[in-house]
């Protein structure tokens, strides 16, 4: 897909702005904002899981997470209701931050408000891209930030997060998750899943 002008100024300053995460991992050996690497993963698979994406699920996948420590998760019960309360009140606020950021640039109401669905949530799984984007973020998840969790939590946590993982996504991203490098604990988890 051929990028337009407004796409790639806003994914510039999406990019700057989780660039300010203090949250650091490290890739490859050096450090990165935790944020800015995770919108890179979850945009990759966007790609990946779809090449002809619509342009306000790109957005969405590169902001969906923008300005998230700023919600702490330590704020909400340490529990799955709490968990829920807490990703809602993270989607809400990076919503209204990449709002924010897609009106100074310039972009259309209409690709502003679908934009909002997608960080949101509302309609999925009905709205194929608001599926979408929850596809590549359980994938990138997946991918790069449990087996940082595995040593801890026990055995029943993990479970329980992957049961809940598994739930949002679609057959087809299921598919991909089940042919990830992950693991051992995991892809074994997973295939009871599966």
């Amino acid at each position: 897909m051929k990028i337009s002008r407004l796409l790639e100024q806003a994914l510039q300053e999406f990019d700057r702005v989780n660039g300010e995460d203090p949250r650091r991992q490290t890739v490859g050996g050096s450090s990165e904002a935790r944020e800015l690497f995770f919108a890179r993963k979850v945009y990759a698979w966007v790609e990946r899981l779809n090449p002809s994406a619509s342009e306000a699920v790109r957005l969405a996948a590169r902001s969906h997470t923008v300005r998230r420590w700023e919600v702490p998760r330590n704020r909400y019960r340490m529990d799955t209701g709490g968990y829920r309360q807490w990703r809602a009140a993270t989607a809400a606020h990076s919503a209204e931050t990449a709002i924010g950021i897609l009106k100074q640039i310039g972009y259309p109401e209409a690709v502003i408000r679908d934009v909002k669905r997608i960080i949101t949530g509302l309609h999925r799984p009905d709205h194929p891209d608001a599926q979408l984007l929850e596809d590549a973020d359980c994938l990138a998840f997946l991918e790069s930030k449990l087996a940082d969790y595995l040593d801890r939590w026990d055995e029943a946590k993990v479970r329980r997060i992957l049961e809940g993982t598994w739930s949002k996504m679609s057959p087809a991203a299921r598919k991909m998750a089940l042919e990830l490098r992950l693991d051992s604990r995991v892809k074994k988890l997973l295939t009871g899943l599966g």
